[in-house]
């Protein structure tokens, strides 16, 4: 028997492509996609307006359409002085993949071919990849460029920059300090045959993230708590920083526990 929910599943998928479909076919607006989707860094309606011989409204209801369709989404750029915080655009996460737009696993590709050339570890080539990512965000002028100056605008920017990449995160308050919980993989099929390898890779993109808008002395990542690829539900673990020599992050799988700057090294049981 055909499950109903599943049916009304694929359908509902269906109705949202042809409804992406429909919005791309507009040459002028599927040129705006373009310009959101190839920038490294979000975009706001002054910019991609300079971009096009169109005025600001013109290229506002573009935007408001690709936004309704479902292919872009809208956030406020962290507020950097007074007034208002504006809004800023990118390519929504699940249509990844999708409308000339690059997945995750090409992306995952290339991590693991510059693992390859380089020989260096997981969480090294993550942690450097996301370093070199916020500086293409900085150079293209991102919003959230600036170093943040307290531990709540690091949260608030690393669950922007995760979401950005696919993990659904959630912010979530713990007694020694705040997680985030990953409500999706974008890399699930390949870490369902090597979670070591793609949760480190994971650890290290948090980790460069981080260091990328905060000095440790503020806010740094303690663990990593990765469960199945299948249902998600990751925990990227944050504490207070301090001045001094402080603990490598820990990557955990399935109550198995490692340090994770020693990658060659075996995992050890947790108690």
């Amino acid at each position: 028997m055909t499950d109903p929910g599943h049916h009304r599943q694929i359908v509902d998928e269906g109705e949202a492509l042809q409804a992406q479909a429909r919005a791309l076919g507009d040459p002028t607006r599927h040129a705006v996609f373009r310009q959101i989707a190839d920038s490294p860094a979000p975009l706001g309606i002054a910019e991609l307006a300079e971009r096009f011989p169109y005025h600001h409204n013109a290229i506002r209801q573009h935007v408001a359409k690709l936004v309704a369709a479902g292919l872009v989404r809208e956030e406020r750029a962290p507020a950097r002085g007074p007034g208002r915080p504006r809004h800023v655009y990118s390519v929504e996460p699940s249509v990844a993949g999708r409308w000339g737009t690059t997945s995750p696993y090409e992306r995952l590709s290339r991590l693991l071919t510059r693992m390859v050339r380089s020989g260096q570890d997981a969480r090294t080539v993550g942690r450097r990849a996301a370093a070199e990512e916020a500086a293409m965000e900085a150079a293209a002028g991102a919003p959230s460029a600036d170093r943040a100056a307290s531990p709540d605008e690091v949260v608030a920017e690393l669950t922007r920059a995760m979401d950005r990449q696919g993990f659904a995160p959630e912010p979530v308050e713990t007694r020694s300090g705040v997680e985030l919980v990953l409500h999706r993989c974008p890399f699930e099929s390949v870490a369902v045959e090597d979670r070591e390898t793609i949760c480190a890779l994971h650890l290290g993109i948090a980790e460069g993230l981080v260091e990328s808008v905060v000095d440790p002395d503020v806010l740094q990542i303690t663990e990593l708590v990765a469960q199945n690829p299948r249902r998600a539900r990751c925990r990227v673990r944050l504490a207070a920083g301090s001045s001094r020599p402080r603990p490598e992050p820990v990557l955990t799988l399935r109550g198995r526990r490692r340090p994770s700057s020693s990658p060659t090294s075996s995992p050890t049981p947790t108690a």
